[in-house]
């Protein structure tokens, strides 16, 4: 799953127009090297959760024949339904099976064939070094389990995770976020996670997505 719905306030006015996940770096939309990360890895199928501007990124993506992959849609109400009601609401399109999510407004290099596909607990996370922006981090991670209290080095979340379905067990429709059933499946020693140390940038201000382009258009 690709989350795509959000309205990118922190991206205003370039998100007026056009939706945070199409927006481009390195001449190359968010969402679309998702896509190609995604069908390298070996997926066949993925959903995207659309809300704000969701037509353009239908229009863009299309059935997702591009890439040869099978693309479905979960379309949101107004003002979509954070990230654990999002895929609440995708659970039908799923499956009973674990599966991947990928934030639509970030970049990464990481080879997404080395997430699990059977998570040893209800969820594993990647997380990544604390960026500038976010210095005090979000979890701790002990060996490869991943804590969210405690007195050691914190690391942020790289919004690259595989879920169980069993995650949301006793969710209800609505908008909701994502961390605290993460937190409480943390209390009770279930998600498993990985430290990456490869390029990796959350796209969330104008002046991120602007020193990724130049960084990415020098390079590629």
């Amino acid at each position: 799953m690709i989350l795509a719905a959000g309205r990118g306030e922190r991206m205003r006015p370039l998100t007026d127009a056009t939706p945070k996940p199409l927006l481009e770096v390195g001449g190359r939309a968010l969402i679309h090297r998702h896509l190609d990360a995604l069908a390298a890895a070996g997926v066949e199928r993925v959903v995207v959760n659309t809300a704000w501007l969701g037509e353009q990124i239908r229009a863009s993506l299309a059935d997702g024949a591009a890439w040869d992959l099978e693309l479905v849609y979960s379309p949101e109400p107004p003002g979509a339904l954070d990230t654990g009601g999002g895929i609440h609401q995708a659970l039908p399109l799923l499956g009973p099976e674990p599966f991947w999510v990928v934030n639509g407004d970030l970049y990464t290099d990481y080879p997404l064939e080395r997430l699990p596909r059977q998570p040893t607990g209800l969820a594993h996370l990647v997380l990544v070094d604390n960026p500038d922006h976010h210095p005090e981090g979000d979890f701790q991670l002990r060996g490869n389990r991943v804590e969210a209290a405690g007195d050691g080095p914190r690391l942020t979340f790289a919004g690259l995770g595989c879920y169980r379905p069993e995650l949301f067990a006793g969710c209800r429709p609505g908008a909701f976020p994502l961390a605290p059933l993460l937190r409480d499946a943390m209390a009770g020693g279930r998600v498993s996670g990985e430290h990456y140390r490869g390029r990796w940038c959350d796209v969330g201000t104008p002046e991120r997505l602007e020193r990724l382009d130049r960084a990415l258009l020098a390079r590629e």
